[in-house]
């Protein structure tokens, strides 16, 4: 079933990169593998940091249900909140009807819906764009330049992107990470990291005062690019908000899985 092989590589994927990602933030970081459930815990300010995913496929009614309370208790027991990502495809159709209830039940709110995505689509063509210069993420500075854009493009305090992304080493190296400066300014960022095989597409983000200009677009395509000369990887992958979704496909990504974040209701 080529949507189930879908949202198990996308699954597989927030597994796997979001367990760097939060250990990179903290060594004492909760990456466990429960039964049918991914800790990616940093309990830190940035939220997207703060993460747990269901990981069973073929999920019916009474398995749901006992997975989401399992899911919430542990973001009850975490001092920073975070989202509980859903991969819909891996539930059953049972689960799938039941599913608003079932969070109801356990504690949690919907909060956004995103869409996984992947392609065979590398390489992609060095990018250009007649208002951007790219500069890869190499200094401190480089840093919270990316984090400060994360924030205000999604609406969070500077200080909690800041939380979850200064400091970083691993952001400094082993990430494709790129700004977009725009007469010198930072005005867009994107980032991809080798994962099982793939480049994974993370935190992509526009400064709101200069969206809709393809500015996403390209320093997506310069994060792909340079990634995939370096590593000759051809496969893609990436999770994307609504917002960001129109974007993907012009580069070449085929939506697959739906997806829904909950967080813990007040």
């Amino acid at each position: 079933m080529a949507d189930l092989a879908d949202a198990i590589e996308s699954m597989r994927q927030l597994s796997t990169v979001w367990r760097a990602m939060v250990l990179d933030r903290t060594p004492d970081a909760d990456v466990r593998d429960l039964p049918g459930v991914a800790v990616r815990w940093a309990d830190c300010r940035f939220p997207f940091w703060n993460a747990v995913t269901l990981t069973e496929d073929g999920v019916d009614a009474a398995l749901l249900d006992a997975r989401l309370r399992q899911a919430a208790e542990v973001m009850r027991a975490k001092e920073q909140p975070g989202f509980l990502w859903l991969f819909e495809d891996l539930l059953g159709e049972d689960a799938r009807a039941e599913l608003p209830a079932a969070a109801e039940r356990a504690g949690l709110e919907f909060a956004f819906p995103g869409t996984g995505m992947a392609g065979d689509l590398l390489p992609v063509p060095e990018p250009r764009h007649p208002d951007l210069t790219f500069v890869r993420v190499t200094t401190d500075a480089h840093l919270r330049d990316y984090a400060d854009l994360n924030s205000r493009a999604y609406g969070f305090d500077l200080a909690a992107g800041r939380d979850g992304i200064e400091g970083s080493t691993l952001w400094k190296g082993e990430v494709f990470a790129y700004l977009g400066l725009r007469d010198g300014t930072p005005v867009t960022c994107a980032a991809a990291v080798e994962a099982d095989g793939r480049l994974f597409v993370a935190l992509v983000a526009t400064d709101p005062g200069h969206q809709r200009r393809g500015y996403g677009e390209a320093v997506t395509r310069k994060a792909l690019h340079e990634g995939a000369r370096a590593t000759g990887l051809t496969r893609a992958t990436l999770h994307a908000t609504e917002a960001g979704a129109p974007v993907y496909p012009r580069i070449g990504f085929v939506p697959n899985s739906p997806m829904r974040f909950y967080a813990l209701r007040p």
